[in-house]
């Protein structure tokens, strides 16, 4: 390996999977429902923190919206 590289003289390429990149937050989800994503993704060796952003990322893609009806007082 040698002692010292010339970066500037590399010609740079942008990184193509900028666009795949995931970003880190911490939600509060129920156990539950954490338990049930635990338990669909146990068969198939699916870790649940994938399962929940690919169900996540359908429904921003189908841009599906939440229904609720709050009931009156």
């Amino acid at each position: 390996m040698r002692a010292h590289y010339d970066f500037l003289k590399m010609k740079g390429k942008k990184n193509s999977y900028t666009k795949y990149l995931k970003q880190s937050v911490t939600i509060c989800v129920d156990r539950d429902i954490v338990s049930y994503f635990k338990g669909m993704g146990a068969e198939p060796g699916i870790p649940y923190q994938h399962l929940i952003n690919l169900y996540l990322r359908d429904c921003a893609e189908s841009h599906r919206k939440l229904k609720i009806q709050w009931a009156s007082s």
